[in-house]
């Protein structure tokens, strides 16, 4: 079994890499200290539009979207798209700038596979256009969201509206200053089985009863121009058109939501710990200590060595997560799924720590990404459900899958 990029895929890819060279690249550093200034807070520079104009003029736009989606979508399948979002993903940002970014990736595939007609026309559109941005609540402050059911917003329904109560936290993209709407989970009917107490509403932005409690720093940073905030409801009321499928189909939604979404974004980490490497081996051949360049120490060498292994496997696991899921969905894809959901910020993690070491104090400046991409790759090592919830069902499901075997040793006289 080969995962090869087809003639398809190796020419957009092409493309791709050609306009990152001319316009990703060298505004890379641009972009990136216009975010560390805090008077800049939940902007975009005044370029950052011109840019999505070219790329949606160049035709790199929603290239994520699956193949079944259309009109909307370009006709990728998950193992076409996956090396493109490599290629995005060696500069984290410009995912934007391709209209391929978390959140309203996911929340577009929800609109795109759930949506009533007249949802799809008045947020579907404008966001695959880019005109606007998303936020998905589901964490909450008070429980542990780990454990979805634990979820305890309230949506009731009130003649033809729901009236929503409760808070929500992490909840990324807040705060950017093209959101519009959030997608909120809640309990609509707490006596309903576990899996099914729950639902999915749109919240539009600035609906009375919603309130941005506060934005905060995650290991340091704003992660501006999105952010992550805590938001309130207080007898939030929004039309009962707003409801996303049907009452107690939240789960449903989330997973819908969220197969796709692990493997891409599972990508995203192969491309960023390849952008470390690549980094890493281009300082080594440049500096010397000691009397010799770096690249001639040996735990140097082992250092590549290792990275270059780690980012081949956890490509590789990708490659065959997309190729199950394009053959049996996200649910025939489950254990793959959850593989590199454990495995790639992991990975990306240790090996951007290791391109750090190699540069020395310039890897932990703002001069490189390096720095940034090690702290992205460690937060979501709990973002989009904690590492140990996805080993613990993996283990669940390999224990339970296991062929009979038996296991008792009989001993042998010599």
């Amino acid at each position: 079994m080969g995962y090869e990029p087809n003639a398809k895929t190796a020419e957009m890819a092409v493309q791709l890499n050609a306009f990152m060279q001319e316009h990703i690249y060298p505004r890379e550093m641009e972009y990136n200290h216009y975010m560390d200034d805090d008077a800049n807070a939940f902007t975009y520079p005044s370029w950052f539009e011109d840019l999505k104009q070219k790329a949606r003029d160049a035709g790199i736009w929603n290239w994520f979207l699956p193949a079944e989606y259309t009109p909307w979508s370009p006709g990728l399948t998950n193992l076409e798209f996956a090396p493109l979002m490599e290629i995005m993903c060696k500069v984290p940002w410009s995912q934007q700038v391709f209209n391929c970014s978390a959140p309203d990736r996911g929340n577009m595939d929800v609109l795109a596979k759930y949506g009533t007609p007249e949802q799809q026309e008045q947020w579907l559109l404008p966001l695959l256009d880019g005109k606007i941005r998303s936020t998905y609540g589901m964490t909450e402050p008070l429980v542990a969201s780990s454990d979805a059911t634990n979820l305890e917003v309230s949506i009731v329904r009130d003649g033809d509206e729901y009236v929503i109560n409760g808070r929500k936290w992490f909840s990324s993209n807040i705060a950017n200053p093209l959101n519009k709407f959030m997608f909120v989970m809640g309990k609509t009917d707490p006596t309903a089985s576990r899996h099914a107490q729950h639902s999915t509403i749109i919240v539009p932005k600035g609906t009375p009863g919603c309130r941005i409690v506060r934005t905060y720093r995650v290991l340091g940073s704003l992660h501006s121009p999105g952010g992550e905030g805590e938001v309130e409801f207080k007898d939030c009321r929004v039309p009962a058109t707003n409801l996303i499928l049907g009452e107690g189909r939240g789960f449903e939604i989330a997973q819908g939501r969220l197969g796709p979404g692990r493997f891409q974004y599972a990508m995203m980490f192969v491309g960023m710990a390849q952008r470390c490497l690549d980094l890493m081996c281009a300082r080594v051949q440049q500096r010397e200590a000691f009397g010799e360049k770096l690249m001639k120490k040996t735990s140097i060498q082992h250092d590549v060595a290792r990275s270059r292994c780690e980012i081949e496997q956890c490509r590789l696991l990708v490659l065959a997560a997309a190729d199950k899921m394009d053959r049996e969905g996200a649910k025939g894809a489950r254990d793959l799924i959850s593989m590199v959901k454990i495995v790639a910020p992991q990975m990306c993690e240790t090996v951007a720590s290791r391109a750090m070491q190699a540069f020395g104090g310039k890897g932990v400046s703002e001069d490189l990404p390096i720095g940034e991409i090690f702290l992205h790759a460690r937060f979501c090592r709990i973002a989009d459900g904690p590492d140990e919830v996805h080993m613990s069902q993996l283990g669940k499901w390999t224990i339970r899958d296991a062929p009979e075997t038996d296991l008792i040793v009989h001993n042998v006289d010599n």
